[in-house]
């Protein structure tokens, strides 16, 4: 009986302390994790005024791929996704705490050669069967099913879709019109 007792007092004080921790863990994984609170930052700034000027935000599907999706493993794989989430914001906060000048290229650079071709692959599925684009469909086959010594990112040729300066905003159902038009 004292054995079962204790072992009910230990659950109760479990959960009381748990569920609390959690929940503070949880909402505040939550609140960290959109475009806006990364955009609080003024190094990151640059990178959110861009990013909203992307394809990646304005495109005919409605579709908008965040920081997270780019930046972070997938949420599906909770212990990498959360180490990796702490480690960028640790590093970001102790760059800007040791008031080092920010070195937008550098860190450009850095994500850059960070990039898995999965990273791009949680949201770019379908990449084999692009019916009216053929070139476009060979070239996604080399890279989804690389050769051994001629293996390929995604980034290698789609360098420059976001985080790139324009002086508009990129919608890509209009992407012959901005041609026509010069831009």
């Amino acid at each position: 009986m004292r054995r079962t007792l204790k072992a009910a007092v230990l659950i109760v004080i479990g959960v009381i302390v748990a569920f609390p921790l959690f929940s503070i863990g949880y909402y505040t994984m939550v609140r960290t994790s959109t475009p806006i609170f990364c955009a609080s930052c003024h190094e990151i700034r640059f990178a959110y005024q861009t990013w909203k000027t992307s394809t990646h935000v304005n495109n005919a599907q409605g579709f908008v791929a965040d920081c997270m999706d780019c930046h972070l493993p997938a949420p599906h794989d909770t212990i990498n996704f959360f180490y990796s989430k702490t480690a960028h914001g640790l590093k970001d906060i102790i760059i800007h705490l040791m008031g080092n000048p920010y070195d937008r290229e550098k860190a450009r650079r850095q994500a850059y050669a960070s990039f898995k071709n999965e990273q791009c692959q949680k949201c770019h599925r379908n990449l084999l069967y692009i019916p009216d684009k053929r070139g476009a469909m060979l070239a996604h086959r080399s890279v989804v099913y690389a050769r051994p010594g001629y293996e390929k990112r995604c980034v290698d040729c789609h360098r420059n879709l976001v985080h790139t300066q324009r002086p508009y905003y990129l919608y890509k159902q209009y992407r012959e019109t901005y041609r026509g038009l010069g831009l």
